[in-house]
């Protein structure tokens, strides 16, 4: 399988996570204390995301051991 679908995956939700953050932040300026928990939650999971797709990235590139 290409790396490319890999990359672009991991970019789009390490984004996703990053725009979220900024809205978290937003919120609770803004006096929107009820929403700050799971937007920041929702930060939190697409980064996680952006990490386990970099790891499946790298062991997708090593070889199959039997």
């Amino acid at each position: 399988m290409t790396k490319g679908p890999f990359v672009a995956m991991s970019a789009a939700t390490a984004a996703l996570g990053t725009v979220l953050g900024a809205l978290t932040l937003q919120l609770r300026a803004g006096g929107y204390e009820q929403y700050v928990e799971s937007v920041g939650t929702f930060s939190v999971l697409m980064f996680v995301t952006a990490v386990l797709t970099m790891v499946t990235w790298v062991r997708d590139g090593r070889p199959n051991a039997d």
